[in-house]
């Protein structure tokens, strides 16, 4: 499984679209050769390079895994949204205090669905995708806000 986007290259920037710089709109992603037996994808955006901690950016669970394209600025189908650090549900999008972070958009594959509610806590929905995963995939973009 492989996941893509056609506004930005793994391991290349972000367009400032989808950053606080911007529209702050999650980016369109495409997923390919995903697992034909997949109940349910998991859809996260983590900054590992923020102060402190992993910086939680957008969580997303039960999206339909025949779903291959993931449309701009919203929830793929399915979808139920996570809490994130930013205390919302919503994505936020890249906005690093200093210097150029790396942002993780990693897809699970699972075998089964999640039984939670919209705004469930990362931990417990990793938790769930650690015993339940059959694939994994991730590209991962870069952002300095100090560049512009």
């Amino acid at each position: 499984m492989r996941l893509v986007s056609s506004t930005f290259q793994n391991n290349q920037e972000i367009p400032a679209k989808y950053t606080c710089e911007g529209q702050d709109i999650s980016p369109p992603l495409t997923v390919v050769d995903s697992p034909s037996n997949a109940s349910s994808f998991v859809l996260t955006v983590t900054d590992p390079d923020a102060p402190n901690k992993t910086w939680i950016h957008w969580v997303v669970f039960n999206i339909d895994p025949t779903v291959t394209d993931f449309v701009e600025g919203s929830i793929p189908d399915g979808g139920i949204e996570g809490l994130n650090d930013f205390g919302t549900t919503e994505y936020g999008g890249p906005c690093p205090p200093t210097g150029t972070h790396r942002y993780f958009f990693r897809l699970y594959a699972l075998d089964s669905m999640l039984d939670f509610d919209e705004g469930e806590d990362y931990e417990t929905i990793m938790d769930f995708v650690q015993k339940h995963k059959i694939a994994e995939a991730e590209i991962i973009g870069l952002f300095n806000k100090s560049s512009r």
